[in-house]
């Protein structure tokens, strides 16, 4: 079963995350992650949520981990 407007959910914890500190850590990404697959799959408008987050992201200002994970979730879900 979809999950209605899970892609609001995602923009508003990319809001907080940003807010914090500025990064994204691991347990942030999962999070992030977690609300985009809850329904198995990563719809289009989750898509353009994570990859405007994902585009926030600075190599310099993330650890290689998080940084390696990005990379694999946008080839995996192919955004």
């Amino acid at each position: 079963m979809k999950t209605p407007y899970s892609y609001l959910e995602l923009a508003y914890l990319s809001m907080q995350i940003f807010a914090n500190d500025g990064k994204v850590d691991m347990e942030e990404l999962n999070k992030l992650l977690g609300i985009a697959l809850r329904d198995n799959q990563i719809d289009e408008d989750e898509k353009k949520i994570l990859q405007n987050i994902f585009a926030q992201v600075r190599q310099n200002e993330v650890n290689e981990t998080v940084w390696e994970r990005i990379h694999e979730i946008r080839k995996k879900y192919q955004f």
